[in-house]
């Protein structure tokens, strides 16, 4: 969950650096650091916090140098303290290093007997150090270095520079992304291509167990068997215009009004406006034939396979077993013979959904991944890729890349239903019809901010919020609530409203506020009856419905606020919006990093 930036250039490369890790910082921002090649010699810059304020060290202590590796750390072993900051290493070697090395331990205890002294207690120095003891053995950066890889376990991307080497990177990946990137006379190293974009286009991604000789020339690829390779050069679609907030105090607050155009773009790919109908491209698998799916991801991801699964079995009565991605991989499920999976990633490099994705390969399944990053390892690694048109979302807690996942999932569904002709084709025209008219709606909902900003008011009061929510609506509670709990620090819990009478009735109260997503439609009644158990228990609720379920609502309810008439299909989608809207003013109001919420990182690229 760290960003790695390297560059082997004809320009300083602190500066370079520095404005490749501001594109990385969504992925650490604990503390972070630079070191560069100074006359053959390695110096370093680091700095605990925000990537600001290793600018301001930089400023006062510039530094030198064409070569030079950087990093933002979020801490997995060790305090978040400026000695514990990355780059590590010693005079003869700098290391950056995203992941965790598990064996960590046992060979920090064998170089400690070998007379190693060590300065932090993090696992990247033991790699460093590791890779130092065989450079002191009269190895070359490159011997030492494959020497190294062989004997640690675990999950890493890692860059490497070597004193004396002024014009030599090494990189390395098994389990957690890194792409090089070509330039003119130079180049360059990074977690992902959007670090590189401002840098270069052509880009080139390490496969599992690769490592690479990186220098000015080029570079040369090698294989875990020491076997050198060839590695695909491509053009990434990505744009190196800065990624800035523009008008709006924060990315999140950025990212939400950008729901219209990103459900508009999305739902673009895969439905025709004109003739109502959802055209799908070709699928790694058929579904007609397949007889069951298995939806995995991660977090909100997972809250927008589960919206699926409804949908997919509703429509198109496959069965679907939607799992989160993290127990999916130990709970190694029987998976049926000929069956198929769906995976779902903003980053497309989630640690626990990739490990997924080889026990579902493995076991004979064909993945379809939704993601939106086309270069990620996911979409690469999956028999087929469906993308989300979401543009960069830099604001840790998801939002527009969660509603253009449901719009995907919502066509795909159609098109199953129909391929599989369990929905006739006016059923098909009228679900369309209702996708359509999704970002309308949505620049509506956006039009209801200071509703919503005043509900906040009364929320960011509470200890204790409940989300309750029934059929496709009981993922987005669990959705609303997630978001409220990453971004304002409050205990949220998102519940089926349905079940509120087995167990948490009881935390009902008079302190405690209901946020209740009860559109009108077929389940409405008897969500509507659920909130009167609540309200006759002195909860305070405040439901989002629309006009037509408002006026029954409001005989209880403290407050109401009217969303958009729409199919209940689509109501997951725009439901979605406002809670995020929510939980985002009430982070507001509580004063918190809106965009980087304490102990998280946006691609979750560690287990």
């Amino acid at each position: 969950m760290c960003g790695i930036v390297g560059v082997v250039g004809v320009e300083p490369a602190a500066p370079r650096l520095l404005e490749a890790l501001r594109r990385l910082e969504y992925r650490g921002y604990d503390s972070a650091g630079v070191a560069t090649l100074v006359n053959g010699h390695i110096e370093r810059r680091r700095a605990e916090g925000k990537l600001g304020n290793l600018a301001a060290v930089l400023e006062r202590a510039p530094l030198p140098g064409t070569t030079g590796i950087g990093h933002t750390r979020w801490a997995t072993h060790g305090a978040p303290v400026e000695r514990n900051a990355h780059p590590h290493g010693t005079a003869r070697v700098s290391v950056v290093h995203n992941g965790i090395i598990e064996n960590h331990a046992e060979l920090r205890e064998e170089l400690e007997a070998r007379g190693a002294e060590f300065e932090t207690e993090t696992d990247t120095e033991t790699f460093a150090r590791l890779v130092d003891w065989h450079l002191a053995q009269g190895a070359a950066p490159e011997q030492a270095a494959a020497a190294a890889l062989k004997r640690v376990h675990g999950a890493f991307a890692l860059a490497m520079m070597f004193a004396g080497h002024p014009r030599k990177l090494i990189a390395a990946r098994q389990g957690a992304p890194l792409a090089i990137g070509y330039g003119e006379g130079e180049m360059f190293v990074g977690s992902d291509a959007l670090a590189l974009a401002p840098l270069t286009r052509r880009i080139a991604y390490l496969e599992e167990g690769d490592w690479a000789v990186v220098s000015e020339d080029g570079a040369r690829f090698f294989d875990a068997a020491g076997n050198e390779v060839e590695r695909q050069v491509r053009l990434t679609s990505l744009s190196g215009a800065a990624v800035g907030k523009g008008n709006f105090r924060h990315f999140m607050e950025k990212e939400l009004h950008e729901h219209p155009a990103v459900l508009g773009d999305t739902l673009h790919q895969y439905l025709d406006p004109g003739t109502r109908s959802v055209s799908l491209p070709a699928l790694p698998f058929d579904p007609v034939l397949v007889p069951r799916l298995t939806i995995t991801a991660c977090g909100s991801a997972f809250l927008a396979g589960q919206v699926g699964r409804y949908w997919i079995e509703g429509l198109a009565r496959i069965p679907v077993d939607a799992d989160v991605a993290s127990e999916l991989r130990y709970r190694e499920p029987p998976l049926a013979q000929g069956g198929a999976a769906i995976l779902v990633s903003q980053s497309g490099e989630t640690a626990d959904t990739m490990a997924a994705l080889k026990l579902l390969r493995d076991g004979g399944q064909k993945v379809l991944s939704v993601v939106n990053v086309p270069e990620s390892t996911m979409a690469r690694e999956s028999h087929g890729a469906l993308l989300t048109v979401a543009g960069p979302e830099i604001g840790v807690a998801s939002t527009k890349a969660f509603t253009a996942q449901l719009a995907v999932l919502a066509c795909l569904a159609i098109g199953f239903g129909r391929a599989r002709g369990t929905i006739g084709e006016d059923t098909a025209r009228q679900l369309a019809a209702a996708l359509t008219e999704v970002p309308g709606h949505a620049a509506a909902i956006l039009e209801k901010d200071a509703e919503i900003r005043a509900l906040a008011a009364e929320v960011a009061k509470a200890r204790d919020v409940l989300f309750l929510g029934r059929g496709s609506l009981m993922p987005i509670a669990m959705e609303g609530a997630l978001k409220l709990k990453e971004l304002s620090y409050i205990h949220a819990e998102g519940y089926a409203a349905g079940e509120m009478k087995h167990g948490p009735i009881a935390l009902i109260d008079s302190a405690v506020p209901v946020i209740a997503l009860c559109p009108s439609g077929p389940l409405f009644e008897k969500t509507a009856s659920n909130l009167q158990e609540a309200a006759a228990r002195g909860g305070r609720i405040m439901a989002f419905t629309d006009p037509q379920g408002a006026p029954a609502l409001r005989r209880f309810a403290e407050q109401v606020i009217e969303l958009p008439a729409i199919h209940p299909f689509a109501a997951p989608i725009l439901h979605a919006i406002p809670v995020q809207l929510l939980a985002y003013h009430v982070a507001v109001l509580k004063g918190t990093d809106v965009d980087q919420p304490r102990n998280l990182a946006k691609s979750v690229t560690v287990e």
